[in-house]
């Protein structure tokens, strides 16, 4: 497979989550079995690269992300020469790996934690106290936990995440090992979960000068093999700390929540594009457009609502949405999206159209942030309810007779089958569009062009024009000729919530 040391600067990055994405062995949970099974979709729908989420051995306290051992896979999954095997037939396809790191937090199932509860000495890899403070966890309750001998440990999320210590040095040890072991296995980046929490101090613990040169060491690494790269997950309300990421010597990219949360009106999106180009142009880091992932709701439902922002906490959940709005401003979006410069991300399944399961029957709810409110936060379960894949009936082909959360019974006219055989689908939206991304789009600037107050309007490095109609009538179309366009045009008109791109006449 050939490589470009910059291939990420405009790349189009799909995000797997595994448990979810097909099942080859018909046990109802995803595996690296249905993945490399896919991996021809993969490649026909046009990505440069897929990012998975953690695939490591885990007891599932928050979906993988309590990470029991960086070295392994987790059984349900497959095995390492499996993922190996993988990444190499991932290349074949012309798609590079993207995996997961979780380097705040470990699992109470980790040997390290099991040598901490018998080996006072071993503590000093985690924060444990003798007394805990008054922090809450990001998913409910208090941030504590005691055991038997009567200390306490931290845990930012669910209790069987350990917080690790960063002030100890056999914690970088051990992340430098781990990122050098995947590395060595062909392995072409790390996505750094809650990148900016590694570090506590007595007042807080979020954005600690000295996370800082931890990455900076990462990126030596990095360096070291090449052309890989590192992705931050990094929430932050300020976008001058959320830039100091991405310093030269620091991480690659990082996502770009703005955007994500971002309601669908012309002037805030315009805002956070403009954000976003001013906080990365002076570092010369490449944004990244995201407008879903396996943590928020499918865009469908979102952007069916009265309101079509996106906040953690479940607030809107079960808001009354028009799907079929939805699903034509979800179409805008993807296209306006994929035609900013920088890399975008593609989570599985946004390709389908697929809304979010918002009546999952509550005892088939697993997802830590439900059980922790006591109800009152449905979690993250909707966006992760297993891909259609052909058929007219659960399991629409995605394995075995029950998947690990049930799918609705509705979704036979949007499975991949189904779609592709339909030119007019979201499926076959995403294929031109990525198709026609590689080549015209990605890495770059954008100028801004005249336009209504109800419409954004670009233009592109290659010569390409966007244009989005966010507004409530039809507006004119630029001269040039139409490439391709989220919905049906009125003549030379852009119809509401739609987007066209336009080869510019010139």
């Amino acid at each position: 497979m050939s490589m470009s040391r910059t291939w990420w600067r405009g790349a189009a990055i799909y995000q797997v989550y595994l448990r979810s994405f097909a099942d080859g062995n018909g046990d109802g949970c995803g595996d690296l079995a249905g993945l490399r099974s896919r991996l021809g979709y993969l490649k026909e729908l046009g990505i440069d690269a897929v990012w998975l989420n953690p695939w490591y051995p885990s007891p599932m306290a928050d979906g993988g992300y309590d990470v029991a051992d960086y070295r392994d896979i987790e059984p349900v999954f497959g095995t390492l020469p499996e993922a190996e095997k993988f990444i190499a037939e991932a290349h074949d396809h012309g798609i590079r790996v993207i995996i997961d790191v979780v380097p705040n937090h470990s699992s109470t199932a980790s040997a390290w934690f099991e040598e901490a509860l018998v080996d006072r000495k071993a503590r000093e890899r985690f924060w444990f106290r003798d007394e805990p403070n008054d922090w809450s966890s990001i998913f409910g309750g208090p941030a504590w936990t005691q055991v038997p001998d009567g200390q306490w440990y931290l845990h930012l999320f669910a209790p069987e995440q350990p917080d690790l210590n960063w002030d100890n040095p056999e914690v970088h040890q051990e992340f430098e090992d781990v990122l050098r072991f995947w590395f060595d296995r062909g392995v072409d980046g790390f996505r750094i979960d809650s990148a900016a929490l590694l570090f506590k101090s007595a007042t807080g613990y979020e954005d600690l000068d000295d996370v800082h040169d931890v990455y900076r060491r990462w990126r030596e690494i990095a360096d070291e093999y090449g052309e890989r790269i590192l992705i931050g997950e990094v929430w932050l309300p300020d976008q001058e700390r959320f830039a100091r990421y991405l310093r030269p010597d620091e991480l690659h990219t990082a996502f770009n929540f703005d955007f994500l949360s971002c309601p669908w009106r012309p002037a805030e999106l315009r805002r956070v594009i403009d954000l976003t180009l001013s906080t990365h142009l002076p570092i010369g880091a490449p944004p990244t457009w995201v407008l879903s992932n396996h943590d928020v709701t499918r865009p469908v439902t979102r952007y069916g609502r009265a309101d079509t922002a996106f906040e953690h906490g479940g607030r809107l959940h079960g808001s009354p949405s028009d799907l079929e709005l939805g699903r034509r401003r979800a179409r805008a979006a993807a296209l306006l999206a994929m035609a900013l410069p920088g890399c975008v991300y593609v989570y599985q399944g946004e390709e389908l159209g697929l809304p979010e399961v918002e009546d999952l029957p509550d005892d088939a709810r697993q997802d830590p942030m439900y059980a922790r409110s006591d109800g009152a936060n449905p979690g993250r379960d909707g966006c992760r309810v297993p891909l259609p894949w052909t058929g007219g009936e659960p399991p629409y082909g995605f394995g075995g007779p029950r998947p690990w959360l049930p799918q609705p019974e509705g979704w036979h006219g949007l499975t991949a089958q189904a779609q592709l055989a339909d030119p007019g689908s979201m499926l076959n939206l995403y294929r031109s569009a990525l198709r026609l991304r590689r080549d015209l789009l990605g890495d770059g600037t954008l100028s801004w062009l005249p336009s209504g107050d109800d419409v954004l309007a670009f233009g592109r490095d290659s010569g390409l024009i966007c244009v989005s109609n966010l507004g409530a009538v039809p507006v004119p179309l630029p001269p040039g000729e139409v490439l391709l366009a989220s919905g049906p045009l009125e003549g030379a008109a852009l119809p509401p919530d739609t987007t066209a791109w336009l080869a510019s006449p010139e």
